[in-house]
């Protein structure tokens, strides 16, 4: 009687793990072929350090045109020499300065970019930055300046290139989120507004753009280790650290290197590690889908990938109110 009651259980535990294992082998055999970067003209806002450096370098080893925008000249001329390191004498390695939340100058020196380094052919927009904190004590410039660098950045540079991409009937868009674009977390209120904005962004430009053959990614990346991410640090309460902790820290390159792959391979979402790829497919939806066999895995995890999410919740619940209760006993 005893072992019946166990087997059951053994099995009930099984049956999840059977459809997320074979789910996992229908997305690995369900491979796309990869776009061609040869010749093309990449340009990728946020393009002087982290993720879209080693971007820039990726598109430089597959024989792009690179144009890198950011703000700061200095770090764009060093970023400059190493994505130069791995181009050669026919590849056109370029630099701008431009705030990517002015409307006026990003259409101006895109339009420069285009006669002089040749038409753009895909847009990696990996601008942004992140100010943590609880929402009363956001100041409104603060609010502002991530509304202007993570949201309009990226709104004005995609403009700017849609009439061409339509025209030509071609192109790569990519929008650059974050896994709190798919879940709230402690400290990351304005932040993360900005980045749910960008799901609604790319979902609705995916329909825009599909009768033209342009092609939109979300990339929703992880902690990764940056310059920017040692800043985001900084403002960071203790329930922010402890909960981003779980998710592990990834390196630029290997963030990169996913994201790339994704984009040539025209995949809506680009995500990185298991538990990427479990909140990616919980938070599905009604986003864009590219063959039969994503909807069946999706189908078939998603119901036990629901089990792992109610123990992340309840395990970030936690340490919100252990946090809270310790600073509530040290001010008694």
């Amino acid at each position: 009687m005893s072992f019946g009651k166990y087997q059951t259980e053994i099995i009930c535990c099984a049956i999840p793990l059977i459809f997320v294992l074979i789910g996992l082998i229908l997305k690995f055999l369900n491979k796309r072929s990869k776009k061609s970067l040869l010749g093309r003209h990449v340009v990728i806002t946020g393009g002087s350090s982290g993720i879209g450096k080693a971007l820039a370098i990726l598109a430089a080893k597959k024989g792009a045109h690179v144009t890198i925008v950011a703000r700061n000249v200095d770090k764009l001329r060093v970023a400059m020499q190493e994505i130069e390191d791995h181009a050669n004498e026919a590849q056109k390695i370029n630099s701008a300065s431009i705030d990517v939340s002015d409307k006026e100058a990003i259409e101006k020196n895109f339009a420069e970019l285009e006669s002089t380094v040749g038409p753009i052919y895909m847009l990696v927009n990996c601008a942004g930055l992140a100010i943590c904190g609880r929402l009363e004590d956001m100041k409104q410039n603060d609010v502002k300046h991530l509304i202007n660098v993570n949201l309009l950045g990226t709104i004005y540079p995609i403009q700017a290139v849609l009439p061409k991409f339509k025209e030509r009937k071609e192109g790569i868009i990519v929008l650059t989120a974050s896994a709190v674009a798919l879940m709230g977390m402690f400290g990351y209120s304005i932040y993360s507004s900005c980045k749910f904005a960008l799901r609604g962004l790319a979902e609705s430009l995916y329909m825009e753009v599909k009768p033209y053959n342009i092609s939109v990614t979300l990339a929703l990346p992880p902690d990764t280790d940056t310059p920017g991410f040692e800043n985001e640090n900084k403002t960071k309460p203790k329930e922010t650290k402890i909960m981003s902790e779980s998710g592990g820290l990834y390196s630029a390159e290997t963030v990169a290197t996913q994201l790339m792959n994704d984009a040539l391979k025209q995949h809506f979402f680009s995500s990185v590690g298991f538990e990427s790829f479990v909140l990616t497919t919980l938070c599905i939806g009604m986003s864009p889908f590219h063959s039969l066999v994503d909807v069946i895995v999706q189908s078939m995890v998603i119901g036990p990938f629901r089990l792992f999410a109610a123990f992340f919740v309840k395990y970030f619940e936690s340490i919100a109110i252990k946090c809270y209760n310790e600073e509530k006993d040290k001010q008694q």
